[in-house]
């Protein structure tokens, strides 16, 4: 190999001493000190050890409560101004980066070694391993092995030649781009270690070449040779994935934003988180693993926070699951300064393990729910909190007393929420029949559980009955070995932390490929809100096909979202097969993915195209993001001839008409066969549809009745939104928007009542007559929210914020400097003014305009 030498690798004068002051290790961070390896109850963990012995030299040191921190060099030993420091920091994590590289190089290739001599004797009569055995082995291990190679040869003489004109994102660019040879081997990798145990069992040559696999170390190193497993190298190219990850964290971190590195960077940090995002990891069981009183091993394999319902009352739960059984706990109560401790709820060997069966018919006991609009109103008043917090910090004033007892308020508020949101069943049951009931917000994670536990069940697992003290040994050891802190609530997060998004994110899923035979396929999509997962979109089922390809564009609101996740189902039209839990017809998960939702790369005008890998299968879509700040700007249309972007007097007048067509057409078909439908004006309609219908409305095209009778339903109810959110001014009018909001906050029914009926008389009559007619048709829409779901209230916080908002004027004066802020910013009296007249008895144009009982004084 060609310069593998750390010995010429350009160093600062303070490395050594860094060196000296920090551990090194191949993944970042040792186990718990050894007297600190015990857990309150005295049971044992496993400490981590490091099988290879050889060590990456990335720099990593012991914060106070014994977690890895980034190294910082001593005070003092970084002469120069900010850039200079940047530089020379990104010059060190280089060098440290490059010199881990040449040892997992080193490590590859130790692997690659018994290759070809176990190849030379697969074609004789005595072969060690099949060529089958050998090609499953060593799966990728060669690409890899080239992959990096020829990244370590590009960036050698760079760091020889470090200046601050070098550059070098375009090499992280092209790793990150080669990620798919790690898909390959991630998803090969149980097998490839299963078939290496079974051969090492079966073939005493093979367990020697295995367990003595010679690595060579550096060249400066005094060993040049040490040994290693053929386990724990194989194990290296999963680690190696995250460990670059982390690497172009720390880059970015001293990369100026104007170098010309540091878009690249983050094109490869964009492409290494969702490759990340789209793998499931095998986990590492020696740092999950606890030791029981009776020597066995037992392993971490998932864990987190689920919503139990127990006696009819949800309970917050941290659910973990083992390689032999599922616990459920909960935290205890402790005194301040005392170490939290778990408390088992229950447990179930997954030997004696089923779920739900399509048979089953007993029912979901009735169960606390919250109502849409509470959630939605509770979702308000959060971010209300939120705002109230950032003002406090921004007004230095009390700011510690106040800002904590805000946090400790919304804590409250999200805690809440998460409790009460969650409605999709997972249920469990133990052979000796006793069933257990948890409520999860999203398809994913209920799959997520289901496979893990599918996955472990596959085994050949023997019952295990805990004794007391054993019990108590697992349970104390669940504390140290979680892997979820805290429940994903805000505010636990850093104030650095990003917020997420707030505004609209467009989503074109394009297409699917990788189906190895025809299915009838359709997706959905679910972005994370306040802490839960919601499903926002779907796809129409492409039957009978390898490869569908929909082209389909959604429009998506985030409220503070940071993730996209892709969900792909084979359609079931077996009607026989009822899932007891959710009375749906249930449709198998084909695949699921995920995205981390950048703002720096979404917050583009252009499109962003992406592919999330999952089962095999590539889900390409694109996505770009519209900031709720500029979701607000309402552009009038150029030409006055079409319907959209045209004051509503104009096309009233042009069509000798009261209410406008369009108003009239798309709210007559959903009455014929939208009103049954679950979630209509809530579930997004294909954007391409939308836009189609959009127009042949502008053009008046003569087949647009049977466009409309084609035309998805959804679509429809998305044409009619989109018409009242493009009008140049609101519906309800930009004149009258101060005095509605003044009039909803009334608090004497009377003066309320006599208020908000003036300011209906107030309206243009195209205004008023228009508002009326789509008054009366969310109510018969309301009429059957047992069926389509959709209440009143889900109603008004659907139009609400459409047909009432503050001019850019007014948002001017407002000072919002948030997203959030904008998203809580008279969100709920916009809601609640609209819910007001449709809760209101039925509202006659003709007696409104004659009625003398309303006040009539100038607004």
């Amino acid at each position: 190999m060609e310069h593998l030498s750390t010995r010429e690798l350009p160093r600062l004068s303070w490395i050594n001493t860094l060196y000296s002051n920090f551990n090194y290790n191949t993944d970042g961070y040792e186990g718990d000190a050894a007297e600190d390896r015990k857990s309150q109850d005295g049971s044992e963990t496993m400490p981590f050890i490091d099988e290879s012995p050889t060590m990456s030299p990335h720099l990593c040191a012991r914060g106070q409560d014994g977690e890895a921190v980034s190294p910082t060099p001593p005070e003092g030993l970084l002469p120069g101004g900010d850039m200079e420091k940047g530089l020379e920091m990104k010059k060190l994590v280089l060098s440290g980066f490059l010199a881990s590289e040449e040892i997992y190089i080193n490590q590859l290739e130790a692997l690659l070694l018994p290759m070809k001599p176990l190849k030379a004797t697969a074609t004789t009569s005595k072969p060690v391993l099949t060529m089958e055995q050998i090609d499953t082995i060593f799966f990728m291990i060669q690409d890899i092995f080239e992959v990096h190679k020829e990244f370590y040869d590009a960036l050698f003489p760079n760091i020889q030649q470090w200046d601050e004109k070098v550059t070098v994102g375009h090499l992280f660019q092209k790793l990150a781009s080669q990620l798919g040879v790690y898909k390959a081997f991630v998803d090969n990798y149980k097998v490839a270690v299963e078939t290496a145990e079974k051969c090492s069992q079966a073939n005493i040559q093979f367990q020697k070449i295995s367990e003595n696999l010679k690595v060579k170390g550096p060249k400066e190193s005094k060993d040049c040779t040490t040994t290693a497993t053929m386990e724990a190298l194989l194990y290296k190219p999963i680690d190696r994935v995250t460990r670059s990850t982390l690497v172009l964290h720390d880059l970015l971190k001293h990369t100026p934003k104007d170098h010309p590195d540091f878009p690249l960077l983050q094109d490869a940090l964009r492409i290494s988180q969702n490759f990340l995002s789209s793998i499931n990891e095998e986990i590492d069981p020696r740092r999950t693993a606890v030791t029981t009183p009776k020597g066995e091993a037992r392993q971490l394999v998932k864990d987190g926070f689920l919503v139990e319902v127990s006696e009819g009352t949800r309970k917050l739960r941290h659910v973990f699951l083992f390689t032999d059984l599922l616990l459920c706990a909960k935290m205890k109560k402790t005194a301040v300064g005392r170490h939290q401790q778990y408390e088992c709820k229950w447990y179930i060997p997954l030997a004696d393990l089923s779920f739900q069966t399509l048979d089953d018919t007993d029912s979901l006991p009735h169960v606390q729910t919250l109502s849409e609009h509470e959630i939605e109103e509770m979702k308000i008043k959060i971010s209300t909190i939120k705002s109230e917090i950032q003002k406090e910090k921004k007004a230095q004033k009390g700011q510690g007393r106040n800002v904590d007892r805000l946090r400790k308020k919304m804590n409250e508020q999200e805690s809440y929420l998460l409790l009460h949101s969650p409605t999709i069943p997972f249920r469990i049951h133990n052979k000796l029949g006793k069933s257990y009931l948890f409520l999860l917000s999203s398809d994913y994670e209920r799959s997520e559980w289901r496979e893990s536990i599918h996955k472990l069940m596959k085994k050949d697992l023997q019952a295990c009955v805990l004794s007391s003290v054993e019990l108590q040994v697992l349970t104390g050891s669940c504390f140290k070995l979680r892997t979820v802190h805290n429940i994903p609530v805000t505010s636990t997060k850093d104030d650095e932390e990003s917020p997420g998004l707030y505004g609209f994110l467009h989503v074109i899923v394009h297409k699917a490929m990788g189906l190895k035979e025809s299915a009838n396929m359709y997706c959905t999509l679910e972005v994370d809100s306040f802490g839960y997962f919601v499903s926002k979109a779907k796809t129409r089922v492409f039957r009978d096909t390898t490869e569908p390809t929909w082209n389909e564009e959604f429009e998506i609101e985030l409220e503070g979202s940071q993730c996209l996740r892709i969900l792909c189902y084979e359609k079931c039209y077996d009607k026989s097969k009822i899932n007891k839990d959710d009375n749906e017809i249930v449709d198998k998960i084909m695949g699921k993915g995920q995205v981390q939702l950048d703002p720096q790369t979404v917050q583009s005008k252009n499109w962003h195209m992406d592919v999330i890998e999952m089962n095999g299968i590539k889900v390409e879509f694109s996505m770009k993001f519209t900031s709720r700040d500029l979701s607000l700007k309402r552009t009038p249309s150029k030409k006055q001839s079409g319907v959209f972007g045209v004051k509503i007097s104009v096309v009233t007048k042009r069509e000798r008409s009261k209410v406008p067509y369009i108003v009239r057409q798309c709210i007559e078909e959903v009455e014929k066969r939208g009103i049954d439908e679950v979630g209509i004006y809530r579930i997004s309609g294909v954007a391409t549809d939308i836009q189609a219908l959009k127009a042949a409305f502008d053009a008046n095209t003569k087949d647009i009745l049977m466009m409309l009778s084609d035309m998805d339903i959804n679509a429809i109810a998305g044409t009619l939104k989109l018409y009242f959110r493009e009008l140049p001014e609101p519906l309800l009018t930009d004149r009258l928007y101060p005095a509605f909001m003044e009039g909803i906050a009334l608090s004497d029914p009377a003066a309320k009542e006599n208020c908000m009926m003036h300011l209906l008389r107030s309206l243009p009559d195209p205004n008023l007559i228009t508002f009326l007619s789509l008054l009366e048709h969310l109510k018969r829409v309301a009429e059957k929210e047992p069926v389509n779901k959709m209440s009143l209230h889900n109603l008004a916080t659907v139009f609400g914020p459409t047909l009432l908002r503050p001019s850019e004027s007014e948002s001017s004066k407002a000072h919002i400097t948030l997203a959030s802020d904008i998203w809580s910013h008279d969100v709920m009296a916009q809601v609640q003014v609209l819910l007001y007249y449709l809760q209101h008895p039925p509202i006659s144009f003709a007696e409104l305009k004659k009625n003398t009982l309303y006040f009539s004084t100038d607004v």
